[in-house]
């Protein structure tokens, strides 16, 4: 961790140091002010579009995974905004634009299933999904007088 630390501090003292070379000093630090600005505007706008679509989807009973993932993503994008720096605006900049955040999401939330899977599987041990339901090793699937389709997969940590 402190290494992925020292090589971002280490990009963004290099990106500001091109800006700078290139627009001097009062360039860089008008566009360090206005990424901030620009920035805060796009996370207001796009984390009231967020929880306007949580609360929509939370009143309609469905499960708001994707829009409680999108504040999330658009949260962390306005923090990544106000840290001064070149890197962490651009990096910010694809957590609030809706088509990378797009991206952002289905990478977090395929991350997030695996962790709880492994997390689960190391404190019950593996287990698999039968007819919508978790069954562990110890416990036995209900019976049945008909055939049912068993999906699923074990995976070991």
């Amino acid at each position: 961790m402190a290494v992925a630390f020292l090589l971002y501090v280490i990009a963004e003292v290099a990106a500001i140091w091109a800006v700078g070379s290139a627009v001097g000093v009062l360039g860089t630090i008008a566009l360090l002010i206005a990424g901030a600005f620009v920035g805060s505007w796009l996370a207001r706008r796009e984390g009231g579009k967020a929880m306007r679509a949580f609360v929509t989807t939370a009143q309609s009973g469905r499960n708001p995974e994707k829009e409680l993932t999108d504040g999330m993503l658009v949260a962390a994008g306005g923090v990544l905004i106000m840290v001064p720096g070149f890197v962490s605006d651009v990096l910010g900049l694809l957590f609030l634009l809706p088509p990378t955040r797009a991206v952002a999401r289905r990478l977090w939330l395929r991350r997030a299933e695996k962790r709880a899977i492994r997390y689960a599987n190391q404190r019950r041990g593996p287990a698999m999904v039968v007819d919508s339901e978790v069954v562990t090793p110890q416990e036995q699937p209900r019976q049945s007088t008909q055939p049912r389709v068993i999906e699923g997969r074990i995976v070991e940590g």
